[in-house]
């Protein structure tokens, strides 16, 4: 019982992090775009975390944490691609 309190602890504590994860959007630049997206940059961040919230789950992190070579939780991997989806140049 101890092992598994133990253990599911330190799993808690790091899926923590996914829900309060907010990308660094970079929203002067123009370098790789033909027109700034900044004007949209508030709708899109809020769909882009529902979005992100609805299609993983605290196991779905866990799980691709661990098989991710950049050591992302899920929701972080589909926030960050529905935003450069999107046109929006993501720094973290």
């Amino acid at each position: 019982m101890k092992k598994t309190i133990m253990l599911i602890i330190p799993i808690v504590l790091l899926l923590q992090g996914c829900s309060t994860y907010s990308p660094v959007v970079d929203t002067g630049g123009r370098s790789k775009f033909e027109k700034s997206n900044a004007s949209q940059i508030s709708d899109d961040l809020l769909h882009c975390k529902d979005l992100a919230k609805s299609n993983s789950t605290m196991m779905q992190n866990f799980t691709f944490w661990l098989v991710s070579p950049k050591a992302e939780t899920k929701f972080k991997y589909i926030y960050r691609t529905c935003m450069l989806g999107r046109n929006h140049q993501v720094l973290d």
